[in-house]
């Protein structure tokens, strides 16, 4: 079974500095039927403003990724680690039991556009940051394994069975992904217009996919697309 989300039926907050779009329920954004996906619990996508960006504050037991689509985001916690994060870079910062961490849009003159991501932990962890990058050629045409449990294939490392893939597609270009029986899938369309399965879908839409044998994307149009292959079983 497939299920489409349009980006219109997310979540939304403007305020002024920042434009959020909620995937899920966030904040102020309650859907109870759209707070969680399996072990995939947040997918937010700002737009900062040029200088600006949230302050010091602290999250607990998630594994949380950012993968920028335009524009630079620094990172800065209580871990010590500081980076400026790029287009192509994916980050990953594991809370454990608590870290403070900032992030901002270091630019004067410039919006950053980019995908916030928490992933549920299968068990507490410890803290710990880690930052890898993948070009365009890694991503054109194809799905590239960009974060696992196992840190795969150059991977950053997640804390949970679930396997992120990132791809951009254009034209005649297509990308298949086998899934094993008892996975499920969440494919969120990050930019352009591609077809999932069949099905025509669009910047800021989702696909949720139960009981199918594989995710097929293709007709690509300045697409760039996020597809989690995620463990259906229940949360502990």
């Amino acid at each position: 079974m497939i299920t489409i989300r349009p980006a219109t039926e997310r979540g939304h907050a403007n305020h002024g500095w920042l434009d959020s779009w909620h995937s899920f329920s966030f904040a102020n954004y309650h859907d109870p039927k759209h707070v969680h996906f399996g072990p995939l619990r947040v997918i937010n996508e700002d737009r900062v403003s040029a200088g600006q960006g949230f302050g010091k504050h602290s999250h607990q037991h998630m594994d949380i990724i950012s993968y920028v689509l335009e524009g630079e985001l620094e990172h800065k916690d209580s871990m010590g680690n500081g980076s400026i994060i790029k287009p192509g870079s994916v980050q990953r910062m594991s809370a454990g039991h608590g870290v403070t961490h900032s992030e901002y849009n270091p630019s004067k003159t410039n919006p950053v556009h980019f995908l916030q991501i928490w992933i549920i932990p299968d068990a507490a962890v410890d803290a710990s940051y880690e930052e890898k990058t993948f070009t365009d050629a890694d991503k054109r045409g194809k799905l590239r394994l960009v974060a696992s449990p196992d840190a795969a294939e150059g991977s950053v490392k997640l804390h949970q069975d679930v396997r992120l893939y990132a791809g951009l597609f254009d034209g005649a270009e297509a990308a298949e992904l086998p899934l094993q029986m008892g996975r499920i899938a969440y494919v969120h369309v990050a930019r352009g217009k591609v077809t999932v399965n069949g099905t025509a879908m669009q910047a800021g839409d989702a696909a949720m996919l139960t009981g199918e044998p594989k995710v097929t994307v293709s007709a690509g149009d300045n697409a760039e697309v996020l597809v989690f292959d995620l463990t259906g079983k229940p949360l502990q």
